[in-house]
C-alpha cells in the first residue's frame, strides 16, 4: 500500500505557504476546503487570457469554451459517468431546489418521496415541500442513539407507491458513509430512484458514481478543492424523462435542462483543476497510466487511508472524557466508513469551545450546520448547536496534536 505524501499534498495548496495563515490548523472542512494550486491557476488564466463570452467563432472564445467542456469531459470520467449526465450548477442547494421543481411537474399526487433526518437540509427541505404539491413526504428516521440510518427502518417505508428516495452518502454531523449501493438496490426493487448527497462525502475522494449506482448525485466543487460550484449527474435515463427547468430551446440539451441559471465560466472551467490535482496525486505516488476513474479510485483509496491514520489518535482521545459526546460512531470501527467528520456535543457551549480554539489558532466551527433534524434527534440544543472538528488528507499528526492540545485547555 502507498502511503499518501502529505508533504508533497500541502506543497499543492498556496494556504500553506500563506503568512496570514501561519499557525493555523484548519479543522473547518466540512465546510470548505482549501483551494488547490491547480484549480487557482485555471481560473486565474481564464480571468486574464479567455475571459470572453465562450464558443465564439474567434480563437480566445474557442479556448475558453473547451477548457469547460475538458472541466466536464474529465469530471465525468474520473466519476465514471457519460460526460453529458454531468451538469454545474452555482451550488449544490440551488441544484437540488431546480431537480424538485422538476420532480414536481413530474410526479402525480399520492406519489412518495423517502427523505431522511440525516440530510444537510438543502437534501432534504426542497423535496419536503413537495408535500405541498400533493406527493406524500415519508421520513427515514436515523437510530437516535447511533445516528445511522439503517437499512431495516428504510425496508418498513418502502413500497410501490414510493418514487424517489434522497439521503446522503455521508452525514455532515455522524461522519459515516452510507452504504449507497444497497440502499440503491432496495430502492430500485420498488421501481423508485434515488438521489444521493454526497457532500460530505467528496472531499475525501470522488464517487465512482457508475458502481454505486444512484440515479442522482450531487456535490459542491468548494470542499472538493476547487472553485464554487455544484456538481449534479444525473444519469441518461432520469434525465430524459424529467420536466424541462431551462429554456425551451435547451430542452434537448441534457446538461442545461435542469441549470436554468447561466454557467459561470471562469469558474466552471476552473474546475479541471481538480482532475489536475488527482492527476498529479496520482503521477507523484504511482507507476504506469490508468484510466481516469482509477486513477481517481487509487487516489481516493490512499486518501482515505492516511485520514483514518489520522483520525485514530483523536478519537482515541475523545473517548477518554466524560465532557463531550461524539455523535455517531465514537471509533473508527472496522468497516472503514468513518470520515473525519467529528461533531461533539459538548457540556460547555459549543461557541465558546470554538472561540478558545480559535485563541490557540485552531480553525472549527459550532453550529447546527443545517442539520438541526439530526442533532435534534440525537437529543443535542438545537440552539446551542454542536462543535465540529473536520478535516481532510491534507491534515496531518502535528496538526491533530495541536487540535487535541487546545481542546483539553478549551473543554
Amino acid at each position: 500500500m502507498t502511503a499518501l505524501d502529505v508533504n508533497f499534498v500541502r506543497a499543492q495548496f498556496p494556504a500553506f505557504a500563506e503568512p496570514s495563515l501561519d499557525g493555523q490548523a484548519f479543522f473547518e472542512n466540512a465546510g470548505g476546503s482549501y483551494t488547490c494550486g491547480q484549480v487557482i491557476d485555471r481560473l486565474y488564466r481564464f480571468y486574464t487570457q479567455r475571459k470572453v463570452q465562450p464558443y465564439g467563432s474567434y480563437a480566445v472564445s474557442q479556448l475558453g469554451g473547451a477548457e469547460m467542456d475538458e472541466a466536464r469531459t474529465r469530471l465525468a470520467a474520473m466519476m465514471n459517468v457519460e460526460t453529458d449526465e454531468l451538469s454545474f450548477g452555482p451550488s449544490t442547494s440551488q441544484n437540488t431546489y431546480v431537480l424538485a421543481h422538476a420532480f414536481a411537474e413530474t410526479l402525480s399526487p399520492g406519489d412518495v418521496v423517502i427523505v431522511t433526518d440525516q440530510d444537510h437540509e438543502a437534501n432534504s427541505g426542497a423535496w419536503r415541500r413537495l408535500e405541498a404539491r400533493g406527493m406524500e413526504v415519508r421520513e427515514w428516521q436515523i437510530n437516535d442513539e447511533t445516528g445511522q440510518l439503517e437499512t431495516e427502518t428504510l425496508a418498513g417505508l418502502l413500497d410501490e407507491k414510493v418514487k424517489l428516495v434522497c439521503f446522503p452518502h455521508c452525514s455532515n454531523i455522524i461522519g459515516q458513509e452510507n452504504p449507497v449501493p444497497e440502499i440503491v438496490a432496495m430502492a430500485h426493487a420498488v421501481g423508485a430512484v434515488t438521489c444521493v448527497d454526497g457532500v460530505s462525502m467528496a472531499p475525501h475522494g470522488f464517487a465512482d458514481v457508475g458502481a454505486l449506482g444512484t440515479d442522482i448525485y450531487l456535490f459542491s466543487t468548494y470542499k472538493t478543492y476547487g472553485p464554487h460550484q455544484g456538481v449534479m449527474v444525473v444519469r441518461r435515463a432520469l434525465a430524459d424523462r424529467l420536466a424541462n427547468q431551462a429554456h425551451f430551446f435547451n430542452a434537448d440539451a441534457r446538461t442545461k435542462r435542469l441549470t436554468p441559471a447561466g454557467p459561470d465560466h471562469a469558474q466552471i472551467a476552473a474546475c479541471a483543476g481538480m482532475a489536475d490535482y488527482v492527476d498529479d496525486l496520482y503521477a507523484h505516488h504511482f507507476d504506469g497510466d490508468a484510466s481516469p476513474a482509477e486513477r481517481t479510485a487509487a487516489v481516493t483509496a490512499m486518501k482515505r487511508r492516511h485520514e483514518t491514520e489520522t483520525l485514530a489518535p483523536l478519537l482515541d482521545f475523545l473517548a477518554g472524557r466524560d465532557d463531550v459526546r461524539v455523535l455517531g460512531h465514537p471509533g473508527i470501527g472496522n468497516d472503514g466508513r468513518r470520515v473525519p467528520t467529528v461533531a461533539l456535543d459538548t457540556k460547555k457551549a459549543a461557541k465558546a469551545v470554538a472561540e478558545s480554539l480559535a485563541s490557540h489558532g485552531v480553525m472549527a466551527g459550532a453550529g447546527d450546520f443545517y442539520a438541526m433534524r439530526t442533532i435534534g434527534a440525537m437529543g443535542c440544543n438545537t440552539d446551542a448547536g454542536v462543535l465540529r472538528l473536520s478535516f481532510v488528507h491534507y491534515t496531518n499528526d502535528a496538526e491533530v496534536e495541536k487540535l487535541m492540545t487546545a481542546l483539553d485547555t478549551a473543554l
